[in-house]
């Protein structure tokens, strides 16, 4: 067997490829915007004890909640869910944020799946089973990545209309919404084109499998038994 018989098998799409490209930039935004303490920050000149927030961290300096009954002072950034906010986690986390919070992980966990799976698609590994299911596996790549568009669409929407919230961060009018944010929204908009351009390629296979599976049938019809 010859080298060139070795490498003889059908390459992946050119919509495969770059969609593969715009889902692995878009998770790379993605994963900025989940990490980064960005998502709503403070006018420098304001001087606010609030400096900024991102999906998983508060920064502070020297900020007193004026609802808590002790003097405690809240300085430098920490984790929402560490031990040093526990008395003021019910303020820091409302239902809203929450919600955002479980919209962005999930689209995450979908977009670093899809990004597994157009790996193994471009690179045809294993090739056997990537040649006889990528049909499939080129739905549940458009779907992963239609489904986390979708949920970063509710993200993007319900922080942008809830952040402002007088009963949430206090004096609104100091903070401004941040690159964080901006990162999460780019992020939207590519998921949701590679979704498009992965669903006419998810669709090709499928018609090229049909048309396969068509041709088997016309080439072995099944054979009667002598009834009806």
């Amino acid at each position: 067997m010859t080298s060139d018989n070795k490498v003889d098998y059908p390459r992946a799409s050119d919509s495969m490829v770059f969609g593969g490209i715009l889902v692995y930039i878009a998770g790379m935004f993605l994963l900025i915007a989940f990490a980064s303490p960005y998502w709503v920050e403070s006018y420098d000149e304001t001087f606010s004890e609030f400096k900024h927030m991102g999906l998983w961290e508060y920064c502070f300096e020297r900020f007193r909640f004026p609802y808590h009954q002790f003097d405690k002072i809240f300085s430098g950034c920490h984790y929402i869910y560490s031990f040093e906010f526990h008395i003021i986690r019910e303020w820091l986390l409302p239902g809203w944020l929450l919600t955002v919070q479980t919209f962005v992980t999930l689209a995450f966990i979908l977009s670093f799946s899809s990004q597994l799976l157009v790996a193994l698609i471009v690179t045809r590994y294993p090739l056997k089973f990537v040649l006889k299911y990528e049909w499939l596996l080129s739905g549940v790549v458009f779907i992963c990545n239609a489904v986390g568009a979708f949920f970063l669409f509710l993200a993007v929407i319900i922080f942008w209309t809830q952040s402002s919230r007088r009963d949430w961060l206090m004096y609104p009018n100091f903070n401004h919404i941040s690159w964080s944010y901006y990162f999460c929204a780019l992020s939207f908009f590519l998921h949701a084109f590679a979704a498009i351009i992965l669903y006419k390629d998810a669709k090709k296979s499928w018609d090229t499998r049909e048309e396969k599976r068509h041709l088997v049938m016309e080439m072995y019809p099944q054979e009667h038994n002598g009834f009806i």
